[in-house]
């Protein structure tokens, strides 16, 4: 791992608060992400499942986890499965975990090889009523190939039909929504290396330059200062490229009076950063472009307002709609009729602001967590409003991370250039 080592008591408390939960007589089983296959002879680089790293710290493919809290035998109320390493497997693929590695990342005592899995589990389950099975309920994913997790749930269901089976996915939910004081390190950790890249790419900016080439010097600030990479692919989006949420080519050029929507973030020991800022390709906005950002710009510093304790997503973005609407007829782009109507200002605004201001953050980008749920001290936001200008030829979205606290919103990304005067000043520096 690249990362410095993380206290493994995250981990401890984090498996003590899931246990807490689970009813009684239960068993629950979390697996490791499988290895994704790239070509013939070798694998996309591998990224561990969260459920399984919030529980355990453990990277390491072909993991399994069970946790039996009620279980008579002390010993058997956490087990790690870990695979068994032998010479050729270490020779081809590198350095596996020792049982005492597993053992000092997790803080779990009883670690045992996958290949005594099977009895030792089947003998838990049979003392147990309830087994917990894990599964992605994120609500937006389609999945189309069933996980290690997926697959073993079926097997399961197979050999125990008559057990009652129950869901991780809401506890997880519960406990992952609220960050420790370890995990917020580390997300600003993600937060400080995201910045490092952004200040890199205000001085390398120039006409001429490629989509790519930014992208490189993003990744290239990544590296260096060990994340694990991108949280998320770039997006790195010039001129009309920035009205495509999701564009990820990266392969046009940068032309002089563009403007460049850049989204990306920095990924350390798995926990996520997520930061968006728009820029002039020629180092200066045109008095139209600043007009607009700085309109986008007013309405985040108001959104970001609104992450406070006992407020929801949903009422959030219904907030911020309605200041983007009063930017729009600032700008010229609602008229007053069509702002006064509540369907023709709608279908104005989407034509102009189609996604929502804010998702959870965490080990994904787009952590667990629903709309409706109350916020609550320690969870983290994004908060990114944007202005997609389909006429005029470019995008804007400013978008920074957002920690829930008693006292007030904290900005995990206060450091970081947002002001278009600054952002100049910046650009042309030398």
């Amino acid at each position: 791992m690249r990362y410095l080592k993380i206290d493994k008591n995250l981990f401890l408390n984090n498996r003590k608060r899931f246990g807490a939960k689970m009813q009684e007589k239960s068993i629950a089983i979390f697996n490791a992400n499988d290895e994704m296959p790239r070509t013939g002879d070798q694998n996309f680089p591998y990224r561990q499942n969260s459920d399984l790293f919030y529980l355990s710290g453990i990277e390491q493919e072909k993991t399994v986890l069970v946790l039996a809290p009620d279980h008579p035998d002390p010993k058997m109320r956490e087990i790690l499965f870990i695979r068994e390493s032998n010479k050729q497997l270490e020779t081809w693929f590198g350095h596996k975990l020792t049982k005492e590695e597993a053992r000092e990342i997790s803080g779990i005592n009883n670690i045992m090889y996958l290949s005594r899995m099977e009895m030792v589990v089947r003998d838990l389950i049979m003392s147990m009523d309830n087994i917990y099975v894990n599964a992605n309920e994120y609500a937006k994913v389609e999945i189309e190939v069933a996980s290690r997790d997926d697959r073993s749930t079926k097997e399961l269901k197979e050999k125990y039909p008559a057990h009652n089976f129950l869901r991780a996915a809401p506890i997880l939910r519960e406990l992952r929504t609220i960050k420790s004081e370890e995990e917020i390190k580390l997300i600003r950790k993600s937060c400080n290396i995201t910045e490092k890249a952004f200040r890199r790419v205000l001085d390398f900016v120039k006409p001429g330059v490629m989509e790519y080439e930014i992208q490189a010097e993003i990744e290239h600030e990544f590296t260096k200062n060990a994340a694990n990479g991108n949280a998320y692919y770039p997006i790195i989006a010039s001129g009309k490229n920035a009205n495509v949420l999701h564009y990820i080519e990266n392969d046009k050029e940068c032309k002089d009076g563009d403007l460049i929507l850049m989204d990306f973030g920095a990924e350390y020991a798995n926990y996520a950063a997520d930061l968006s800022r728009t820029i002039p390709v020629s180092g200066k906005f045109t008095e139209r472009q600043k007009e607009c950002y700085n309109a986008v710009l007013e309405v985040q510093k108001q959104a970001i307002q609104l992450l406070v304790v006992g407020n929801t997503i949903d009422k959030v973005n219904k907030k911020v709609n309605e200041m983007m609407k009063g930017a729009l007829v600032k700008l010229g782009l609602m008229t007053q009729d069509e702002y006064d109507d509540p369907d023709r200002s709608k279908a104005v605004l989407f034509e102009y602001f189609m996604h929502g201001t804010s998702h959870y953050l965490g080990l994904d980008v787009h952590d667990v967590g629903t709309k409706h749920e109350p916020f609550k001290e320690g969870m983290i936001f994004t908060c990114e409003p944007g202005l997609y200008n389909q006429k005029e030829g470019f995008g804007i979205r400013i978008e920074n991370d957002i920690l829930v606290t008693k006292e007030g919103p904290v900005d995990l990304m206060k450091n970081i250039p947002i002001e278009a005067d600054e952002i100049e000043a910046l650009m042309n520096k030398n």
